[in-house]
């Protein structure tokens, strides 16, 4: 399957980044979102991310098109990626439409980041073709998406979703059973409620949290994961030895993993922490040092593979 249009429903940060990197796969895209600042939005997004990804804005504008409406969008396409609310009624009346609306042969997939597909799917006509595709941001830089069919979703768009990503480049991964949140969601939310709690319990700031996990188990897990980081850390003897010897703490660690209040008013005050911390730079500035060290890590870990073949 040639995958040549794609129609981007959406144009908040997770849409524009989907459209830049659509667009430098060479695929032609429609993009649809009610907003006022359509143009702009788009033409500064393929600006500040064509350099990602070895382009230039010049080089993108010409295959990325303002769509009237989510119909004209969707009218020519073979990949449909819907980023809107998360909410449940309004993916109903949505898919809907690009049920209606799209080729008979186009995938219609959502970045939705909790909602199942078959919350959303299940009473349409046709959702052989509805599935999840859920990215971390910015998808035009962070490899995984995770692919979660629904209950009516046909297995051959299982395999063209999963032959689609890769063709832009991705790293999909098929999961086995749907569930609140995927699995990437799940694990840094779990990871989130832990280091909120230790925020407001006064062991550490919000930006000596951050420094922590950049000077660790960032470094650790963009490389090796969490199983085999911990298969490594068992020594000789792999995850076997690391479960006989340290499950008993493990266990009693987790029983002790605290629960965040988030009350209104300690609510306010992390928020006011995470302000102190990070409100003397725009999020321009902070999002470029973000992506600017992202990129240097996607650089080594591409190296790194190179050496290994």
């Amino acid at each position: 399957m040639t995958f040549r249009t794609a129609a981007v429903i959406g144009a908040g940060t997770i849409g524009l980044s989907w459209t830049a990197l659509f667009a430098a796969h060479g695929m032609e895209v429609q993009v649809s979102d009610p907003r006022p600042d359509l143009a702009d939005a788009v033409a500064d997004a393929l600006e500040a991310f064509a350099p990602h990804l070895g382009r230039t804005a010049a080089e993108l504008t010409p295959r990325v098109h303002l769509a009237t409406d989510v119909a004209e969008a969707v009218r020519t396409a073979d990949v449909v990626q819907e980023n809107g609310p998360e909410d449940v009624e309004f993916k109903k009346d949505l898919f809907t439409t690009l049920v209606r609306e799209a080729p008979s042969h186009a995938l219609l997939l959502s970045s939705s980041s909790a909602i199942p597909s078959t919350a959303f799917a299940a009473e349409l006509d046709d959702a052989s073709r509805v599935l999840i595709g859920h990215p971390f941001n910015p998808p035009h830089l962070i490899p995984l998406v995770e692919v979660v069919p629904g209950e009516r979703t046909s297995a051959e768009s299982v395999e063209r979703a999963v032959e689609f990503y890769r063709f832009v480049g991705r790293t999909p991964v098929v999961e086995r059973k749907e569930i609140p949140g995927f699995v990437g969601n799940r694990l840094q939310n779990a990871l989130s409620r832990e280091a909120i709690y230790l925020v407001e319990q006064g062991v550490v700031s919000p930006s000596e949290l951050d420094t922590v996990m950049t000077n660790s188990l960032g470094i650790r897990w963009s490389t090796v994961g969490p199983f085999l980081g911990s298969h490594l850390g068992g020594g000789p003897g792999g995850y076997r030895h690391m479960a006989e010897h340290i499950g008993k703490s493990m266990k009693k660690m987790w029983a002790g993993l605290g629960q965040p209040s988030q009350d209104p008013e300690q609510q306010e005050r992390l928020i006011e922490a995470v302000e102190s911390a990070y409100g003397s730079s725009t999020y321009s500035e902070l999002a470029e040092t973000r992506d600017r060290k992202q990129l240097a890590v996607l650089s080594a870990l591409d190296s790194a593979a190179r050496e290994e073949n």
